[in-house]
């Protein structure tokens, strides 16, 4: 807008300076010698020029043929630092290009019109050959040096010290000729002194100037590559060592924001990575900004945890404060700029229709033009960097404090606020109060650009502006109902998008299990009905925004419109320069006004998003009071429980622990045991902390450590998830894994300890999981350890060696708590703590309670069944060996296994899991934008949408021509046409263009609102249609990121975006067009300054680009960091890990704000060199205004074109930036593309090849030489199993933790589809029928029990297909019914997120209920009891027997007993069927592998079924 302000003043000075110009020389002049003539010294370096050029052509010819293929390598090795200033030395070789450049097109102008002589023609041809070779000069200095090169080419060292000769020639006979004619041409003395001073400093450079030495600069680190001439570098710097160039930036780098150079010319030469991005100064980092943040707030809540939001905004403001006060003085300084323009034009329009005050009036003018456009330019960069900079920190500090308050959130709090809806507050809330610092200034800056537009317009309009006035008031005042309808619709909108993103992030917590059941579009069809409702808010959200648009673009026509009319009705004298004056004031008030609906939209988003955070902020914290914490040497106590009460939910009637008292010294081993829900569990969330106590005393001496009933495994390697935090001990940390067991584990994984573990410990089994916790635990050394129940999910010999290893072992002088189900671990305990509905029932030592009560008799009466189970299988009868069908079995899978065994030993491709987030690189591609724009109704909408806005430019253009046109230039000039008919053609325009918007608003909403729903529709179906190696490899956060944050901004800002930049570029069309109509010759200067345009866009982008998608990918950790804290903060809190955990989370918040911040300055170094060429635009078409002929052209038109010519530099940019900041935004729409191309999972149902409604009727499972691998670059799990799962029989499938017998479950059910072979059931291969066919058929009981937040019968039946007496009848099958009638909602009792509110073993009973109702003919046990006691184990298994006699039930157990009633027993190591055969007669057959494992699970019991004979006898 700025743009064609700048130039208008120079008008006397250039046509004084071409007159002088234009006075002939003679040879006489200098007494007949030529030599001393300057115009023959025009012919003389003209020539020299023109040999220059041709020589630095050939030279460059010359190394382009001589490079050959070498060409990309020293393309790639161009360093743009090699000889010293080489930059400099670049910059003045292209402004001397430049500068005769701008002399050649005065005079050619000047003389065209003044007419032409051979001495003009020579000084024509000298500028022109001088513009052509310093131009091919600097193009080969840009593309040839090289970083390698220490000094300049010869031919050009040679050249500068010949042009030095020349120049000193030149000017000496410039001073001669003076002193003869005492006069002499202003050019040729400006041309002659420029040649001389720079021709000085070329020479000093060409014959002085070495290599710089290495690092001179800030920025030399972060520009030097891995190689430099093809040679590798020993040690290559990286752009993540070091900080950002800004925290120690001069003042004209900062001035220019030429910091940010060297990491814009590193992105133009290669994609640029994270560790090429310098790190935050220290005050931008979250160690600076979070301190003050969080002491201002402490301050402020005087130690309450209650957080309001005005205490949130005072602590964000005082954080922020200096940039807030810095921004607004930019603000002002932009302020007061922009409206000098419109002050002076009517001064303008009166100076070229010829009334002129003073003779130096058009200096002044120009003058003023140019000074303060230029003020205006740097003042918006300065401003826009400095409030983005301000929001990154006030983000940062936000999710700083977010996440703390994850760490210490009470559990009643957690169940109120899950995961999905504080990864919102965190990704969305947080970001969008970040964006707030470019609206924070606006408020204020209306009043003062209203104030300064009235008084404008009281100059122009007198009284009438007072009309003015009134009429931006009304469209101030409209915004009032449809801000309050947005501040509606937008916490409703991110209301109903917590809910949605709450389900999201649950079902991809258990896709496995969806997928399993084949409930997965049961669940998609539940995200898809909340998207449906949080689609009716956005749309009505985004359908008040176009109506809100619409009033505000047609604001400044009404105003306009009021003014005007008030003119006429008051009789003001309308004259061109007012007019023009007032349009131009009112396109500035646009401005304001346009920017105020998204100003109080972002005011009531940002509103809303304190609101939620400081609700989040407000929540309960675990009770810091609950446990008195004691030095390890004070006492000999241990753990001390003095009259405890405690309850989960502290409002409720019935405490869950209740009358507890215990004491442990230091050295005890205590164990736990009870039924199902007795409250062990609860036991040990009350010693740690974790529970709220609502009466009595707890005592605890020392360090803790502990090991959860669920493990939690963080993503990353094993390795970092032992040592958790401690420096590697190789010693102790040797001994840990031996202990755990963990070393052959180690050899068979892919990358031993340092294998990436996916999301929740994905690619291990679930006893490797829960046997690398145990180890995180004993590396810690603490002092007192507290075990729940974690041998219950590994194999009983495994079970043996941890529990000897460990409790007896390494932790044999520790305080060990343990909780178990295993009644064989108890007898070595100090005491044993019997639990029952919340009480301890008994405590003592194995004997003493035997004898004392009935509780402690009823479980290990039940382990006597077991094992009594045992000895008679031992002694049944069988036949000797293996039967004849076992023998051919195990021949053939020996022979396959020796196959095998060679193949995997050798060439196997071996890889991560987990592998880093894929980015697009490179330009974001045509067919993203031409997907995003089709995507609604095929585009249809876009050409609607473009003419609109057409015709809305056309318009707008109409009205304002006729306004000029109509109007008198001064009073003494009448009126071409009546008020009544001015007026009324204006308004009809107006009008016109007011409905254009409309439309163009509605039609864009429209567009933008069906393109969201149907990307997000089509995303979330590829995405629940994707293979579960799928959700293996990708951490959710990944997938929550795109749901959230991407598609967040493809709902409300893609559609604009797109909009605003086709608007920008017919908006920039129509200035130039109205410019061209004037003087056509501004092309001649406009042309090339477009194509600099488009090339710095084109050398900007390259970098811009990759930084925005670093942005995407460095936000997903933040994220993925977070949900894993919230899912493991109680044993991050038991180790007292916070700290640390912190840290890593500033660390990561810090990754995400360093692609940020840099793109924010990257944005503004880009717009600050546009706004220089905007400007010379700008002054070159005020320039030849002021310079042609009075008369030559309508005073009125010409002011026309300086008032659209203001908006040329805003404009010019805002084109550009918004195609950045669109090709920045479109990575969303990029990123969703990315997942709705995601592999597919085989088809759900083949309509040719459907099985009958009965099938499996026998249930016969047929195993073919199986291979399954997870990933293509993965090892075999399962190498060539063969063997039959007869029909309605029992099978067991046994094996220690690893061997793949959760993988041939997964294969069953084609989770994981095989490498090689097949399975048949009842002689169909599963591979040839559908997915949902396959699975809704069997069923399975999971290793990990999942329950869904809802009600027990939506965990029970999510499909809705049974009634309440069989989910009654189920529950009572499965020993849970008396659990579920204690509640008061009965079967809609509430069930929480991931069913924290239900004990692991009640999940577990609610599994076994979901078959029970189902009665599948093939049933799958994978370790369906492990987390119960064995009086419940036995129960269950009864149950089982009962309910599937004629089913094919394949059972994976480490309880033996719980496979020793199989019909068969089938035992695997490391992928391959080692025995396979009844077990009587693998137990017959001492040497089988099956007996010795019964052998050891018979010797871990043997000591307490001694004592158990014992006290019975």
């Amino acid at each position: 807008m700025g743009f064609l302000q700048t130039s208008s003043s120079s008008l006397t000075d250039i046509h004084v300076f071409l007159s002088q110009a234009a006075r002939p020389f003679t040879f006489a002049d200098m007494g007949g010698s030529s030599l001393l003539n300057p115009v023959f010294l025009r012919v003389f370096t003209g020539s020299l020029h023109l040999i220059l050029f041709v020589l630095v052509s050939i030279s460059w010819v010359c190394m382009k043929s001589r490079s050959g293929d070498g060409g990309e390598r020293q393309k790639q090795n161009v360093k743009h630092a090699g000889p010293l200033y080489y930059r400099a030395t670049l910059f003045f070789c292209l402004s001397l290009s430049l500068f005769n450049l701008v002399l050649c097109i005065l005079n050619h102008f000047y003389w065209y019109t003044n007419g032409w002589s051979e001495e003009k023609m020579v000084t024509l041809l000298d500028l022109g050959a001088k513009t052509l070779a310093w131009i091919s000069l600097s193009l080969f200095f840009g593309t040839r040096i090289l970083d390698s090169e220490t000094k300049y080419p010869l031919v050009f060292r040679l050249w500068w010290g010949v042009n030095f000769s020349v120049s000193c020639y030149c000017l000496v006979i410039d001073v001669l000729y003076y002193k003869r004619q005492h006069f002499l041409s202003s050019l040729f003395w400006v041309s002659d002194v420029v040649s001389f001073v720079t021709s000085v400093y070329f020479c000093y450079l060409g014959f002085f100037g070495e290599k710089r030495n290495e690092g001179t600069t800030l920025h030399e680190p972060l520009l030097n590559g891995s190689a430099s001439s093809g040679i590798e570098s020993n040690k290559p710097s990286r752009g993540d060592e070091t900080v950002t160039p800004y925290a120690k930036a001069g003042t004209f780098s900062l001035f220019t924001f030429s910091w940010l150079g060297p990491l814009i010319a590193l992105g133009y030469k290669k994609t640029l990575d994270l560790e090429d991005v310098p790190q935050l100064s220290p005050l931008d980092t979250v160690k600076g900004a979070f301190p003050i943040f969080n002491s201002k707030l402490e301050t402020e809540s005087g130690g309450s945890t209650k957080v309001t939001t005005f205490m949130l905004v005072k602590g964000l403001v005082f954080t922020t404060r200096q940039e807030i006060a810095v921004s607004a003085v930019y603000v002002l300084v932009y302020t007061f700029s922009s409206y000098v323009g419109p002050y002076l034009i009517d001064n303008l329009v009166q100076y070229l229709n010829g009334h002129r005050d003073s003779k130096n009036e058009g200096y002044v003018l120009v003058s003023a033009f140019f000074i303060a456009k230029v003020f205006e330019c740097v003042s918006q960069r300065h401003w826009f960097f400095t409030v983005q900079r301000a929001g990154y920190r006030a983000r940062a500090a936000l999710v700083a404090k977010v996440y703390n308050k994850g760490l210490t959130l009470s559990c009643q709090s957690k169940q109120g606020h899950t995961t999905g809806e504080i990864i919102n507050i965190m990704s969305v809330d947080a970001e969008r109060i970040g964006d707030f610092g470019w609206y924070m200034h606006d408020p204020w800056m209306v009043i003062i650009q209203v104030g300064l537009a009235l008084a404008i317009l009281y100059r122009n309009v007198g009284l009438a502006s007072i009309a003015a006035l009134v009429a931006t008031v009304l469209v101030m005042l409209a915004n009032v109902p449809l801000g309050k309808l947005q501040e509606k619709f937008q916490d409703k909108l991110m209301k109903s998008k917590d809910a949605r993103m709450k389900s999201t992030s649950e079902v991809l917590r258990n896709m496995r299990i969806l997928k399993l059941q084949a409930w997965e579009m049961k669940f998609l069809s539940r995200i898809l009905d909340l998207r449906k409702i949080e689609a009716g808010w956005l749309r009505k959200y985004l359908y008040t925004s176009a109506v809100t648009t619409f009033v505000f673009w047609g604001a400044p026509t009404f105003v306009s419109v009021i003014t005007f009319g008030a003119c006429i009705v008051m009789g003001i004298p309308l004259e061109s320069g007012k007019i023009l004056s007032a349009l131009a004031t009112f396109r500035i008030l646009q401005e304001p006004i346009y920017n105020l609906p998204d100003t109080i939209s972002m005011i009531v988003q940002t509103k809303v998003s304190l609101d939620r955070i400081a609700s989040f902020l407000s929540l309960d914290d675990l009770q810091h009071e609950v446990i008195e914490k004691l030095p390890f040497s004070s006492s000999k106590m241990a753990i001390e429980i003095i009259d405890g009460n405690f309850a989960w939910d502290v409002s409720s009637s019935s405490p869950t622990l209740k009358d507890i008292n215990l004491s442990v010294s230091r050295g005890m081993r205590v164990a736990i045991c009870g039924t199902v829900g007795s409250g062990k569990s609860s036991l040990l969330s009350c010693v740690l902390g974790e529970m709220p106590k609502i009466s009595g005393i707890v005592r605890l001496a020392g360090k803790k450590a502990y090991v959860a009933q669920s493990p939690w495994i963080q993503s990353g390697k094993i390795e970092e998830n032992i040592l958790f935090g401690k420096d590697m001990d190789r010693q102790l940390y040797d001994k840990v894994l031996e202990a755990c067991s963990l070393k052959k584990d180690l050899e068979i994984l892919p990358f031993g300890d340092q294998t990436v573990i996916g999301e929740r410990g994905i690619n291990l089994s679930g006893g490797q999981k829960q046997r690398i916790q145990i180890a995180r635990a004993l590396y810690q050394d603490a002092d007192i350890y507290l075990f729940d129940d974690p041998f219950s999910a590994v194999d009983a010999h495994t079970g043996t060696h941890l529990f000897n290893e460990c409790i007896l072992g390494l932790l044999s002088l520790k305080t060990v708590i343990y909780v178990t189900h295993q009644v064989e671990f108890l007898p070595v305990a100090d005491i044993i703590v019997v639990m029952k509905d919340g009480k301890i029932k008994q405590a003592g030592k194995y004997n003493d309670i035997l004898l004392s009560g009935s509780d402690f008799m009823e479980l290990v009466g039940a382990h006597e069944e077991a094992l009594s189970a045992i000895d008679s299988w031992a002694t049944s009868k069988g036949e000797e060996g293996i039967s004849d069908n076992a023998k051919k079995v195990l021949q053939k899978q020996e022979s396959q296994n020796n196959r095998n065994d060679k193949v995997n030993g050798g060439d196997e491709i071996r890889g991560q899991l987990v592998e880093e987030e894929e980015r697009e690189k490179g330009r974001v591609g045509l067919a993203v934008y031409w997907k995003y724009i089709t995507t609604a109704y095929g585009g249809l909408l876009v050409p609607f949408i473009l003419l609109a806005q057409i015709l809305f430019q056309a318009l707008q253009i109409g009205s304002n021509y006729w306004m000029a046109w109509a109007t008198p230039v001064s009073k003494d000039v009448a009126s071409p046409v009546g008020s009544s008919t001015l007026i009324l053609v204006y308004v009809a325009l107006s009008i016109g263009s007011s409905f254009c918007v409309f439309a163009r608003a509605v039609l864009l909403v429209t567009a933008g609102y069906k393109t969201a729903t149907i990307l997000f529709n089509t995303m979330h179906q590829c995405i629940f249609r994707a293979p579960m190696s799928f959700f293996d490899s990708t951490p959710s956060g990944r997938i929550l990121n795109r749901a959230s944050t991407d598609q967040s901004t493809v709902d409300l800002n893609m559609a604009s975006l797109v909009g605003l930049f086709a608007f920008a570029i017919i908006q920039l069309l129509g200035i130039i067009f109205v410019m061209s109509q004037v003087a056509w010759q501004v092309f001649i200067i406009f042309i090339p300054m477009i194509a600099i345009c488009l090339w710095l866009q084109k050398y900007y982008i390259a970098s811009a680009r990759e930084l925005a998608r670093l942005c995407g990918v460095c936000k997903a950790p933040v994220i993925q960091h977070f949900s894993e804290t919230l899912s493991g903060s109680s044993t991050i809190r038991s180790f007292e890990q916070e700290p640390r955990f912190r840290d890593t989370s500033m660390k990561l918040i810090d990754g995400y704000s360093r692609p940020k911040f840099h793109t924010a300055g990257a944005m503004e170094w880009l717009c600050i060199r546009l706004d220089v060429l905007s400007l010379v635009t700008f002054a070159f078409s005020l320039v030849f205004l002021i310079s042609i002929p009075k008369g030559a052209i309508d005073p009125s038109v010409a002011g026309l074109a300086i008032t659209y010519g203001l908006n040329l530099n805003m404009l010019q940019s805002w084109v550009v930036w918004n195609f950045c900041t669109l090709e920045n935004r479109i990575i969303s729409v990029e990123r969703i593309l990315q997942y709705i191309s995601i592999p597919s999972e085989p088809p759900l149902v083949i309509e040719s090849n459907r099985p009958l409604s009965q099938w499996p009727t026998n249930g016969e499972v047929n195993i073919q030489d199986l291979q399954v691998r997870y990933a293509p670059h993965l090892p075999l799990v399962l190498r060539g199993l063969t063997c039959t799962f007869f029909g309605r029989k029992r099978t067991g499938i046994v094996g220690r933790t690893g061997s793949g017998k959760s993988t041939l479950i997964q294969t069953l059910f084609r989770i994981v589809d095989p490498t090689g072979g097949q399975i048949l059931i009842d002689g169909i291969d599963i591979s040839s029928i559908g997915l949902h066919d396959l699975r809704s058929r069997l069923s399975i009981i999971p290793q990990d029990p999942t329950m869904f937040e809802g009600t027990i019968r939506s965990n029970l039946d999510p499909l809705e297909e049974y009634t309440d007496e069989q989910i009654w009848e189920a529950l009572d099958k499965c020993q849970l019914a008396d659990d579920v009638r204690r509640k008061e909602g009965k079967l809609d009792s509430s069930v929480s997120e991931n069913g924290e509110n239900w004990s692991v073993g009640q999940r577990q009973l609610v599994c076994l209920g979901r078959v029970l109702l189902k009665k599948s003919q093939v049933l799958v046990l994978d370790e369906a009891t492990a987390s119960v006691d064995t009086a419940t184990d036995n129960l269950i298994q009864q149950t089982l027997k009962q309910h599937f006699t004629n089913s094919t039930v394949i059972t994976i157990a480490h309880r033996i007993t719980s496979v020793l009633d199989s019909d068969r027993v089938a035992l695997l190591d490391h992928g391959l069927l080692k025995e396979y055969d009844t077990p009587g007669k693998l137990l017959e057959d001492k040497s089988s592998l099956f007996s010795k494992l019964v052998a050891e699970y018979s010797m871990r019991s043997a000591s307490s079924h001694e004592d158990l004979t014992n006290v019975q006898e």
